[in-house]
């Protein structure tokens, strides 16, 4: 999250790439992806929820892209800055304290998304 680029346009990159790995994919690639994306579809749990986990899980494993991925979704999901705050409070519970940069660069983007 070290680049000043908005939400969408972080998005539009995003599927820029995804298209090239798209031209290359085989089966089992094509599969995982499908997968990504069909588990964050709304079911026993909202959308929601499921991005507030993705991030969770992110900031554990420490992968800021994803980070700024599930951030992003989770101002297209609507969620709050109190939900926001408690599901990093989780992350830095269970990831540690090797999990603060990541936490503190999340929040900087969260403050330039939300304004």
């Amino acid at each position: 999250m070290s680049e000043k680029v908005t939400g969408e346009e972080f998005l539009k990159r995003r599927k820029e790439l995804d298209d090239i790995v798209m031209r290359y994919a085989g089966k089992n690639m094509k599969r995982f992806y499908n997968l990504d994306t069909n588990v964050y579809s709304a079911g026993d749990l909202p959308r929601k929820t499921k991005e507030l986990m993705g991030l969770v899980a992110s900031t554990v494993l420490r992968c800021d892209d994803c980070i700024e991925y599930h951030l992003v979704r989770c101002i297209e999901e609507g969620v709050t800055d109190g939900e926001f705050e408690e599901a990093l409070s989780v992350a830095l519970v269970v990831g540690g304290s090797i999990t603060i940069p990541h936490v503190r660069r999340a929040f900087e983007k969260w403050e330039a998304e939300r304004g």
